[in-house]
C-alpha cells in the first residue's frame, strides 16, 4: 500500500509521532493531497494559501512520495524542480524542511540546492591566476588569493555562500568556473572539481531547489539547446505571485558599458600594464582594444545624450536609434585575432583561457548589436543610468507579455506545473487575473484560507479626512508623518512603515528622524547602507524599532512576535506607470481594447497590498494592527475590491483626535 501525504500530515500520521504538540491542519492536508493529485494526472495545479497553512510541507511531502514509488514501482526517477523567489524560504527549505522529512518518512530520496555555475571556484584556474601571482594582480588583490587558495584547501563545497569575506570582481572572475573555460573530464583537477561533484549531486538528485532566476535563466538557454538544470517532470513554484516580473527580467537582455570596461581591463590594463594581452605580447591585439574602448565610449555617449535630450523621459526606445555600431564589428575582429594566437599555443589551458575571453567578446557585440537592430519582436527596449563619477549606461530589453513563452516552453513542456503563494487572487474573483498575465490556459485551482483568526489577531485601521495623496501630495506626506507619531505613540512593539517610492520615505525619515530621537525609539531605513538582513536583525534585537521599508519589505519578510506588532501602509501600492515594460504592457491592453487601469494596475495592486498586509501576522498567537492610511481605499469605487482581497477582520474608521 503506497503512503499518501495524509499518512504524513494527520494528527496520528508519521510528523505527529515525531513532533510533540504538532497540530494537524485541515488546509494543509487538502493542499498535499491536491499537489498529489496533479501530480498523478500529470495536470496543473493553482493553490492559494494563507499564511499558516504550512505550505513548503504540504507541496514537499507529495513532491518526495510521487518521486520515491515512481522510482520504485516503475524504474524510473521522477525529478522535481522546486523554486522560490526568496533566499530565506530556499535556506528554511534546504536546511530545515527537507532534513527534517528526510529524517521522518520512510522512503530515501535525495535533494540538492542549485547553484548557478560562476557560484563555484574553479581549483585549475585558481593554481593558473597562483602562478601568474603580481602580473595580474596588485597587493590587495594577491592577499585575497591567498586567503581564496587556503578557503579551497578546506572548503566544503567551494561556493560564495561558503566565503567569509566578498573578493572583489576582478579576482572572481579570474578563478571562477565557466562553461567556456572548462577542460571537463582532461582536467586535472576533474575529480576534485566542486562544480562538477556538484553537478554528479544535481543529476542524481530527486529533489532540486532553486531560485527564480535560475529557473528562468535556464528556460532561456533551453532556446538555444543548453541548460544548467538536467530534465524534470514536476515544477513546483512558492511564492508564484513573482513569476511575471522575475520571468520578463530573464527572458529579456541587458548590456552595460560597464561589462565592456571590465572585459577590456581583463585583456589589457593600460594603467596597471596587466592583462591576458600583456602576458601574451599580442600588441596589435591591446592596440585594437584601445581603439575599442574609445568606439565603445563614444557609442555609450551618443545613447546618453539621446536620453538626456528629453526624447523618452523613462528612457524608452520606440524605433532604432540612429547611432552608427562600428563597436560590434571591431569586437569580433578583436576576438578573430585572440582566437587564431591561441590556436597555434601549445598549452591547451592558455589557449582556452584566451578563447573564453573570445566568446564574450562574440557574445557583447551580438548582444550590443541585437539591441540596437532591436531585433526580438513583441518587446520593449529602454535605457537606463546608474552610478555616480563613472556612469554605467545599460540597454535593456523585455518581452511585452511573457505569457505566449512560458505558456509554450514551461506549461507545454512540463508534466506537472505548481503553483502556490499567500496572494494569488484579486478581491472575490479566481485566479483569471493571474493565470491571463503568465500564460497558463488550463489549470485545477484551490483557495485556502488561513487557519489564524484574523478577527481575533488583527485591528485594521482605516484613518479619516486624510488628504489625497494624488492631489494633494505635500498635505498628504505631512499628514502622513502625523498618523505615524500617533500611532508609533501608542504602540508597544515595533512597527513597519511601507512605503512605494524612496522618495516619500526619504521625506518622511527627514521629518521624523528629531522625533523619534525625543522618543528613544530607533528608526532603521532602507537605502541607507544597511541590506535587508541586517536591517531586520536589528528591528528584531530592538523590539521597539521603527523600520520605514520600500519594495523588498512588503514580501518575503518574517517577523513573528512582539518584535513587529503594527504595519503602516503609507499609500495603495499602485505601479508608477513611467517604468518603459509598465508603459508597454499598459498600452498593449489598450491596443486590445482592454481597460488597463481595471484589468491590470488595480488587480496588481491589490495583490502587493495583501502582501504587505500579511507582515503582520506570522503565527496563531500574533496580534497587531494593520494602519492602512491612503484614503482612496474609502472615497473610490476600486476601493471595495482592495478591501474584499484583504482577510476578515476587524475594520475601524478612526478620526485623527481618536488615535
Amino acid at each position: 500500500m503506497s503512503l499518501t501525504p495524509s499518512d504524513v500530515l494527520q494528527a496520528e500520521g508519521l510528523i505527529s509521532r515525531r513532533l510533540e504538540r504538532y497540530e494537524s491542519r485541515p488546509e494543509q492536508i487538502e493542499m498535499a493531497d491536491a499537489v498529489r493529485s496533479a501530480i498523478q494526472n500529470s495536470e496543473h495545479l493553482i493553490v492559494e494559501a494563507g499564511t499558516g497553512v504550512g505550505k513548503s510541507f504540504a507541496y514537499l511531502v507529495p513532491a518526495i512520495l510521487a518521486a520515491t514509488q515512481k522510482a520504485s514501482e516503475e524504474g524510473k526517477s521522477q525529478k522535481v524542480v522546486i523554486s522560490t523567489h526568496t533566499i530565506s524560504l530556499q535556506e528554511q527549505l534546504i536546511q530545515r524542511d527537507i532534513p527534517f522529512l528526510n529524517a521522518v518518512l520512510p522512503v530515501e530520496f535525495s535533494a540538492v540546492l542549485v547553484k548557478g555555475r560562476g557560484n563555484y571556484l574553479s581549483l585549475r584556474r585558481l593554481a593558473l591566476a597562483n602562478e601568474k601571482g603580481r602580473s595580474l594582480f596588485d597587493t590587495e588583490e594577491s592577499r585575497q588569493l591567498t586567503a581564496l587558495r587556503e578557503w579551497a584547501a578546506k572548503s566544503y563545497d567551494g561556493t560564495l555562500a561558503d566565503l567569509d569575506f566578498k573578493p572583489v570582481p576582478q579576482v572572481w572572475d579570474e578563478v571562477r568556473s565557466e562553461h567556456g573555460n572548462c577542460m571537463g573530464r582532461k582536467c586535472t583537477t576533474y575529480n576534485d572539481c566542486f562544480y562538477y561533484r556538484a553537478r554528479r549531486r544535481v543529476w542524481n538528485a530527486d529533489i532540486l531547489v532553486v531560485n527564480h532566476a535560475l529557473f528562468f535563466s535556464d528556460l532561456a538557454l533551453r532556446r538555444e539547446g543548453a541548460s544548467v538544470l538536467p530534465d524534470y517532470d514536476v515544477a513546483i513554484f512558492d511564492e508564484a505571485h513573482t513569476l511575471e516580473d522575475v520571468a520578463a527580467a530573464h527572458l529579456g537582455m541587458s548590456v552595460t558599458s560597464g561589462q565592456f570596461s571590465f572585459l577590456f581591463n581583463k585583456l589589457c590594463n593600460d594603467r596597471t600594464q596587466r592583462g591576458l594581452l600583456y602576458q601574451h605580447n599580442l600588441v596589435p591585439a591591446q592596440q585594437l582594444v584601445s581603439r575599442l574602448r574609445f568606439l565603445t565610449d563614444d557609442l555609450f555617449q551618443q545613447v546618453s545624450e539621446w536620453k538626456e535630450e528629453g526624447s523618452s523621459k523613462n528612457g524608452r526606445v520606440r524605433e532604432q536609434l540612429d547611432i552608427a555600431n562600428p563597436v560590434s564589428t571591431e569586437l569580433h575582429e578583436l576576438s578573430r585575432m585572440i582566437r587564431n594566437y591561441a590556436e597555434k599555443l601549445d598549452s591547451e589551458e592558455r589557449a582556452l583561457e584566451l578563447k573564453s575571453s573570445c566568446d564574450r567578446l562574440d557574445l557583447l557585440g551580438y548582444s550590443l548589436n541585437d539591441w540596437l537592430k532591436q531585433r526580438e519582436e513583441d518587446a520593449v527596449y529602454w535605457v537606463e543610468e546608474t552610478g555616480g563619477r563613472r556612469r554605467n549606461v545599460q540597454l535593456m530589453s523585455s518581452p511585452i507579455d511573457v505569457g505566449p513563452r512560458l505558456r509554450d516552453e514551461l506549461f507545454g513542456q512540463v508534466n506537472s506545473v505548481i503553483l502556490t503563494s499567500a496572494t494569488l487572487s484579486v478581491g472575490k474573483q479566481d485566479f483569471s487575473f493571474f493565470k491571463k498575465r503568465i500564460g497558463l490556459t488550463k489549470a485545477n485551482e484551490l483557495k485556502l484560507g488561513s487557519p489564524f483568526d484574523f478577527e481575533k489577531q488583527v485591528r485594521l485601521v482605516l484613518p479619516t479626512s486624510m488628504p489625497n495623496p494624488s492631489e494633494e501630495p505635500r498635505a498628504y506626506n505631512a499628514a502622513v508623518c502625523s498618523r505615524i507619531r500617533q500611532h508609533v505613540a501608542e504602540t508597544n512593539g515595533g512597527t513597519f512603515v511601507l512605503f512605494t517610492s524612496y522618495r516619500m520615505l526619504r521625506e518622511c525619515a527627514e521629518q521624523l528622524t528629531a522625533w523619534c530621537a525625543e522618543q528613544n525609539r530607533l528608526l532603521l531605513c532602507q537605502g541607507t547602507g544597511l541590506d535587508r538582513t541586517r536591517l531586520l536583525s536589528r528591528f528584531r534585537e530592538d523590539g521597539q524599532a521603527i523600520l520605514f521599508g520600500t519594495e523588498t519589505f512588503w514580501q518575503g519578510v518574517d517577523v513573528p512576535g512582539n518584535a513587529l506588532s503594527s504595519v503602516i501602509i503609507t499609500k495603495l501600492p499602485f505601479s508608477v506607470p513611467d517604468h518603459p515594460l509598465l508603459e508597454a504592457r499598459i498600452e498593449r491592453i489598450r491596443q486590445n481594447g482592454g481597460n488597463p487601469f481595471v484589468e491590470y494596475q488595480i488587480p496588481e495592486a491589490a495583490i502587493k497590498l495583501r502582501q504587505g498586509f500579511g507582515r503582520l501576522i506570522r503565527t496563531k498567537d500574533d496580534v497587531g494592527e494593520v494602519i492602512l492610511l491612503d484614503p482612496r481605499i474609502q472615497t473610490k469605487a476600486y476601493g471595495k475590491k482592495f478591501l474584499e482581497s484583504l482577510p476578515k477582520c476587524r475594520t475601524e474608521f478612526v478620526p485623527a483626535s481618536e488615535h
